[in-house]
């Protein structure tokens, strides 16, 4: 099993939850699989624990990954209680004892060594001091620079903006690219964060003229890819694509 190889013509190739298209989204072995590969970028997603560890999963709760074998809510109890889980692997097994939720540090760190430009998704809605937290703890891990937080809550956003005024930061959307979006991404020096399926070529040329950056998420399809690529984003999100 490989990933399936595109003609980007300068496109960065993000790794969407570490290569999930090849291994356990979000555990290291993703991480590891994409930082072996060509990829610009390695997408993660963050919770924190009620103990107050960041944890890179992406549902609230452990039930799709451990196919129906647990439900915990990660951000409702602590470390302790998910960090033993083993996951199963893509196959269904559980006999592998690394396929596990780790912690942010892991991720951070496995990016580091193979020169991999994070990008981290604060999934939930959290408080000024966590995000203080959060940031502080990559600061001490000696990678802010190389890291791109995105996130679909605004606030979330403008915090970060206000602690890392030059980091690069995208806003997460489903939705359409309007004047109000163009405004709002203008306004705090974001960049955007799309479903692929909203672009239009007219769109990126809009988002380019205002000086703001495409990365557009989740495509496994080589041909759509391919009019990404003449839409002239910036980077493409992908589970298997490289």
């Amino acid at each position: 099993m490989d990933t399936i190889k595109i003609q980007s013509n300068g496109v960065k190739m993000i790794a969407h939850r570490g290569l999930s298209g090849i291994e356990r989204e979000n555990t290291c072995a993703a991480f590891v699989a994409a930082g072996n590969r060509s990829y610009y970028g390695v997408e993660t997603d963050v919770h924190v624990t009620k103990d107050g560890k960041f944890v890179v999963i992406h549902d609230d709760t452990t039930r799709r990954i451990t196919l129906g074998q647990t439900d915990l809510n990660v951000e409702e109890n602590g470390y302790s209680d998910v960090k033993h889980l083993i996951l199963p692997d893509l196959d269904g097994t559980t006999v592998r004892s690394d396929i596990r939720i780790p912690l942010l540090e892991e991720y951070i760190k496995i990016c580091k060594k193979y020169e991999k430009i994070c990008v981290l998704e604060i999934k939930n809605h959290l408080e000024q001091p966590a995000i203080e937290t959060l940031v502080a703890q990559i600061k001490e891990l000696e990678y802010t620079e190389s890291v791109v937080f995105i996130a679909f809550d605004l606030e979330n956003c403008v915090n970060l903006r206000t602690l890392l005024p030059n980091n690069a930061i995208q806003l997460l959307t489903t939705q359409e690219v309007t004047n109000e979006l163009i405004k709002t991404l203008c306004q705090y020096k974001f960049d955007l964060d799309i479903y692929y399926k909203q672009l239009t070529a007219e769109a990126v040329t809009r988002l380019h003229e205002n000086g703001i950056l495409v990365n557009c998420w989740t495509c496994d399809d080589p041909a759509e890819a391919e009019v990404l690529v003449s839409y002239g984003v910036d980077f493409i999100t992908s589970n298997i694509l490289e």
